[in-house]
């Protein structure tokens, strides 16, 4: 782990409901997010396993929460490093647990993991999970950089897991987006998303604006993601409206070799004169 980075520890979205935070310093973006969260209801459930690099913090914190053996579920978004980090460890801690994904993301996951099949369930959007004091509603969220994504809604407290969606850097252990310094979502918001999913340049935008439609009609009253900050109430419209507004609009492009050279020269590892 690199220790830059503040050591961040749950935070609490709603009722029995936690945010598992982690950050990655991201040069003078400050911090990235790289959340999972903790359901810890009648039938306990993990949404996604976080980094390799916060494995033992993860684990402490998410164990701090729950008892391996009370997990009934590990929900796992997509098979994306920063989501799948710990999935080995909890499947062999959380004996009692299912690991709820789909086929694409298992077959995914086959090629370098071996997973037991008689462990998984495989849910799409649209679909349902009852986990006895609560269904979570699975969605395709409003954004996303791999095509076996779902985030859930969870029907109890209205919190909604957004996966990759939605995504801002942060200056410090700062979780919800009503304490971000002023203007930093604003201004973050566009370039890093788009980075992430660049193909909102070939959006339609009444087609993309239909499917955003039913996600803002369900009963979300909190939404939480890997990377980004806490929304809530007038935070979620405008996360929304955010959304939306890339449809059809250019791609903002990645830092290239200039940048890198730059990280390069500052850390003394080529010539700062060459």
């Amino acid at each position: 782990m690199d220790t830059t980075a503040p050591r961040c520890r749950p935070h609490r979205l709603a009722a029995e409901t936690w945010l598992v935070p982690r950050l990655v310093p991201a040069g003078e973006a400050g911090f990235v997010p790289v959340n999972s969260m903790v359901i810890t209801g009648e039938q306990p459930v993990i949404v996604d396993t976080g980094a390799v690099i916060h494995a033992k913090e993860w684990a402490e914190d998410v164990f701090g929460l729950v008892e391996p053996a009370d997990v009934r579920w590990i929900f796992l978004s997509h098979e994306d490093a920063d989501h799948m980090g710990s999935l080995r460890t909890a499947m062999d801690l959380c004996v009692n647990a299912t690991l709820v994904t789909d086929f694409m993301a298992w077959q995914r996951i086959s090629v370098h993991t071996e997973l037991p099949l008689h462990r998984m369930r495989w849910l799409n959007p649209g679909e349902r999970l009852d986990i006895g004091d609560r269904e979570l509603h699975a969605v395709l969220p409003p954004q996303f950089d791999s095509p076996t994504t779902r985030g859930v809604v969870d029907s109890a407290t209205g919190v909604m897991w957004a996966a990759d969606a939605f995504a801002a850097p942060t200056p410090g252990e700062i979780h919800e987006l009503g304490d971000l310094p002023a203007g930093l979502w604003d201004q973050v918001f566009m370039p890093f998303n788009s980075m992430g999913n660049p193909w909102h340049s070939w959006l339609d935008p009444d087609a993309y604006g239909r499917h955003l439609d039913t996600l803002e009609k369900l009963p979300v009253r909190v939404a939480a993601s890997c990377h980004g900050p806490v929304l809530r109430g007038a935070g979620i419209s405008d996360a929304y409206a955010k959304a939306r507004a890339m449809a059809g609009a250019p791609a903002v492009p990645a830092p290239g070799q200039p940048v890198l050279d730059d990280i390069l020269k500052a850390a003394g590892l080529i010539d700062p004169t060459g």
